[in-house]
């Protein structure tokens, strides 16, 4: 067959002369391999060989070369940059229903079935923990922290000019959720309709109630990696409403505002914060192990990946953890609201489920789900003791310089087993760094026998 690749020179190749004398290059192969094919010459042959060797030279030189100047470009901007960076991982996913699906024992390939079974997984994949753990745990919640004197905070009253800013910035090519409202309707509508909906959200703090239409969430399974008919090898992406999310985009800033005045946030904890992110945790961590190595210590690092995270949040304890922090009783009452009555169907190829109840969980695609998932594992760092720890969403790094990792990793699994959240022991990973290994990583490794498997 030929070697021609169009598309990916379109894609990748400089414009001006280096298109041009690679299209003319590549043009030139198919000709060769064309002529060694109909005079079955081998002459032919290895000329064909040594031409598209040099074309794939080029292209790579292309690539290099476009990559270059793209991350080049975007080195002020993250966003840009981690987008540039997954278009180079060329994963191979796909938002369609897969043509069959296993359920139980038996392999279905009804497309009504799939989706159904699809929401019924996707509602109760929160239930890790209780699944894992039938009979009740000893273990009690863990106390939040005392934050003294902390003033009490509620919610101001939100101003046309902000929700007409978020309206006119909305993503025409954004999904519209369960309610059918168009983001690009409401983004050219913006100056008509700002108004109405304002009144909205400022209604919505006055009654404590959230419309029932914004809790009805559309769900895509997104395929990961793995086994195609298991289901577990699927990601469910949320479509909410736009209104909602441009309500929360509000709520959020509010909320954060009060959280960054008051420090609320532990030292430790870089996920979904101003100021922080993935760059200063991991400079951070660097610098306390490469300190430890000076001192010729060892350093014993334990990387915990949690399950179904955002999925498994026990909302009684969310709404404690946000008592805790001097939230006024309507605010309660809201959250308490929020959390409520939330339903969710899948949705694909044209095909809808029916509504399911989601009793538990941080909504998935939601505005401020990462910073009230911080607010709920923020006084997991007292678990640590004397160790250290680091927090970034989900993902912690416990790592301490002494002697035995026991007792530190006990007071963690207690603190989280007290949030009910469960450690993924497959994704759960041990590290030592030393200038000399005082003991075998076989040891280290070996301390994860409290991780449920």
């Amino acid at each position: 067959m030929p070697y021609s690749k169009n598309v990916e020179l379109r894609t990748y190749i400089a414009l001006g002369s280096l298109q041009t004398s690679l299209t003319a290059l590549d043009q030139h192969k198919n000709i060769l391999w064309r002529t060694a094919l109909a005079l079955n010459s081998p002459r032919d042959m290895q000329l064909f060989r040594e031409v598209r060797n040099q074309c794939t030279q080029s292209v790579r030189n292309a690539k290099a070369s476009f990559f270059k100047q793209k991350f080049a470009s975007c080195s002020s901007n993250s966003k840009i940059f981690w987008d540039t960076v997954k278009s180079m991982e060329n994963k191979n996913t796909s938002s369609q229903l897969p043509t069959a699906l296993r359920l139980s024992n038996t392999v279905t390939a009804d497309k009504s079935t799939i989706i159904e079974n699809f929401n019924k997984h996707f509602s109760t994949a929160g239930h890790a923990f209780l699944l894992a753990n039938p009979t009740p745990s000893n273990s009690s919640t863990p106390p939040a922290a005392t934050y003294p004197s902390l003033p009490s905070f509620s919610f101001t009253q939100i101003q046309i000019e902000d929700v007409l800013i978020e309206l006119q910035n909305l993503d025409p090519y954004k999904s519209a959720g369960l309610d059918n409202l168009d983001p690009l309707f409401l983004k050219l509508s913006a100056a008509i309709v700002a108004t109405p909906i304002t009144s909205l959200f400022n209604l919505s703090f006055v009654s404590s109630k959230i419309p029932k239409d914004w809790k009805a969430v559309a769900v895509i399974p997104l395929f990961k990696r793995g086994d195609t008919l298991d289901p577990n090898c699927y990601r469910p992406i949320s479509i909410m409403s736009r209104l909602s999310k441009v309500f929360e985009s509000q709520v959020n800033k509010q909320i954060t505002d009060h959280f960054k005045s008051q420090r609320t946030f532990s030292a430790v904890q870089s996920g979904f914060r101003a100021g922080h992110g993935c760059t200063s945790a991991m400079l951070k961590v660097l610098n306390d192990i490469i300190t430890a190595i000076e001192k010729r210590q060892y350093c014993a690092a334990v990387f915990i990946d949690l399950a179904k995270a955002f999925d498994s949040v026990n909302n009684h304890i969310l709404i404690g953890r946000i008592n805790s922090l001097g939230f006024s009783n309507d605010c309660l009452a809201w959250f308490t609201n929020y959390f409520s009555g939330r339903f969710q169907c899948v949705k694909s190829e044209g095909l809808l489920s029916g509504l399911l109840a989601v009793s538990m969980e941080v909504p998935q695609g939601s505005i401020f789900g990462p910073t009230l998932f911080s607010v709920y594992i923020n006084d997991v760092a007292f678990a640590a003791g004397d160790s250290l720890i680091h927090l970034y969403s989900d993902d912690t790094i416990l790592y301490t310089f002494g002697p035995s990792l026991d007792t530190v990793l006990t007071n963690l699994q207690t603190s989280f087993r007290g949030l009910q959240l469960l450690l993924k022991a497959s994704k759960t990973k041990c590290m030592l760094s030393t200038v000399r290994c005082l003991h075998p990583p076989a040891r280290l490794a070996s301390l994860l026998w409290m991780v449920p498997t």
